[in-house]
């Protein structure tokens, strides 16, 4: 009862709950009284019984496991490094410290078929690769299911990106609930988000809204987010424009003309290898198409970790802390919302000279 009532309470806030929702109210038993059916991009991803071996790679694909109650399902996982602080911070109680991390930085074929788990999630771009050969249709030759970040479901011309951001959320935090056996604690998730975007978004404005820039990282182009992004969600919800919501894809490049044109009012980073943030400022600082904005000049720059830009439960805690440096730097007024999850603990996170 407690699972049905919220699907039909997220439903009744627009979200395309469909699949989940359905999935409970038909008892999920596609195969057999204990087997379970969800949606996944298009597909019906069905196991015979709860899922008690889950493979997963990358940060926010890690954290909507643990958010979903699937911490004891997780038997392996690749890429946590950049992202262990973080998710030590948010789930104090999973012994994030504790999971068993496999491979290097990106899963292989050999790293999962020595973990052989029940399951893979991961998603196009975060892990699965035509490039590397590790594609769901091999690990499906091994028996081994998949299940795939909507966030990268793939559009027919190849982009990612089906669904509003916080959908894809939902859709995940849900599934990976329902497979896992822990549809109530996925459900709790998905109620204490809806609750905390509705009062972001029921907020005072400024008269206009300002815009933002995500700033992956960058050299002769900038990595950055479009309107299928974590980030859209993110924006959205704190009440700024994202400066590239017309790039129907999700983590894309694009040229500087673009951001000299957008003239954002403040500028986003990403904190991730590859790219330090003091790198990133005098990449800013020297380029034409960017040094003498405002929001460079005046330093209006804002580091938030990886994985509380990708897809993930922690995407609530990035627009409560985009909504509150909007307010430190006057681009909207005082909404009186504390950030539930306090980065400032994070020892490892540059930048943010506005937090001291």
């Amino acid at each position: 009862m407690t699972s049905r009532l919220a699907c039909l309470a997220a439903l009744a806030l627009g979200s395309a709950l469909l699949t989940a929702c359905g999935a409970e109210a038909t008892g999920s038993s596609a195969v057999g009284d204990s087997a379970i059916t969800v949606e996944n991009c298009g597909e019906k991803v069905t196991v015979d019984e709860p899922v008690t071996e889950l493979y997963a790679y990358d940060g926010g694909i890690i954290s909507i496991a643990l958010a979903a109650g699937a911490r004891d399902e997780l038997v392996a996982v690749t890429g946590l490094a950049r992202d262990k602080q973080l998710l030590e911070l948010a789930y104090p109680q999973d012994r994030v410290d504790e999971l068993r991390v496999v491979g290097d930085d990106q899963p292989t074929l050999e790293t999962v078929l020595a973990v052989k788990p029940q399951m893979m999630f991961a998603g196009w771009g975060y892990g699965f690769s035509e490039s590397r050969n590790l594609l769901p249709e091999t690990l499906h030759e091994q028996d081994i299911d998949t299940y795939l970040l909507s966030e990268t479901c793939r559009q027919e011309d190849g982009d990612r990106g089906t669904m509003a951001a916080w959908t894809a959320l939902r859709t995940d935090l849900l599934n990976i609930g329902e497979l896992t056996g822990h549809a109530e604690t996925a459900n709790k998730v998905v109620a204490d988000i809806e609750e905390r975007r509705e009062a972001l978004e029921s907020a005072p404005k400024p008269e206009e809204a300002p815009t933002a820039f995500l700033f992956d990282s960058g050299s002769d182009a900038i990595f950055t987010s479009g309107s299928f992004g974590g980030p859209q969600a993110i924006f959205d919800t704190a009440g700024v424009t994202n400066a590239t919501a017309d790039v129907e894809d999700t983590w894309t490049e694009v040229g500087w003309e673009r951001f000299a044109a957008a003239k954002p009012d403040i500028i986003y980073f990403v904190d991730y290898p590859g790219q330090s943030y003091e790198e990133k400022v005098k990449i800013l600082e020297a380029n034409p198409a960017s040094r003498d904005l405002p929001a460079v000049k005046e330093k209006r720059f804002v580091n938030l970790p990886y994985a509380m830009w990708v897809s993930g439960p922690l995407n609530i805690d990035a627009a409560e802390w985009v909504r509150r440096s909007l307010e430190h730097f006057g681009l909207a007024p005082d909404s009186g919302i504390d950030p539930t999850l306090d980065i400032t603990d994070l020892t490892n996170l540059d930048g943010n000279e506005w937090l001291r």
